[in-house]
């Protein structure tokens, strides 16, 4: 890969990748760092054109990025399904507009991990549902399946929000 190529393809996909780090981890350091070896790992073992599109092996490469340093940091990544919502319901009323951005980041950082995967790839980061399985790794069911429970979960916590508006 020439450097003017790997320049393009950083200008291109920083911006995006570190949102989708910065969702996944709640951590600006944290994203920062996580796209920063996503790069190097890009720059120093090339990509191949075989495994699919840049787009999403990039995002692949950030995801697991992110599971092993919640593994390093001995932070849980919980992989299973379980509920991890409901913190918010006390809090909704007295909230004023521009806390209702925060609010929303924190719903989605309060869904398990796979769910929290599937729903910024798709609804922040714009992937199609094809992307996002291969970001993720998992087949079309899967995938529908985690955004359906997301979109659920985020109903539900947020109704409150939604009620008062």
């Amino acid at each position: 890969m020439t450097e003017q190529a790997f320049r393009e393809i950083y200008a291109a996909h920083r911006d995006p990748l570190f949102r989708f780090a910065y969702r996944l981890t709640g951590s600006q350091a944290s994203a920062e760092d996580l796209v920063h070896d996503c790069f190097v790992g890009l720059f120093r073992k090339g990509f191949d054109p075989k495994l699919g599109t840049i787009r999403t092996y990039l995002y692949s490469a950030v995801r697991n990025l992110t599971r092993k340093h919640y593994r390093e940091s001995g932070r849980e990544y919980d992989l299973g399904e379980t509920d991890h919502v409901s913190v918010l319901e006390s809090a909704l009323d007295s909230m004023v507009a521009h806390e209702t951005a925060e609010l929303v980041r924190f719903a989605i950082e309060s869904l398990p991990p796979l769910q929290r995967e599937a729903i910024v790839l798709f609804e922040y980061e714009e992937l199609s549902l094809e992307e996002v399985c291969a970001v993720v790794c998992a087949d079309l069911a899967a995938v529908k399946s985690r955004l359906y429970r997301a979109r659920e979960r985020l109903r539900k916590v947020l109704a409150p929000l939604r009620e008062a508006a």
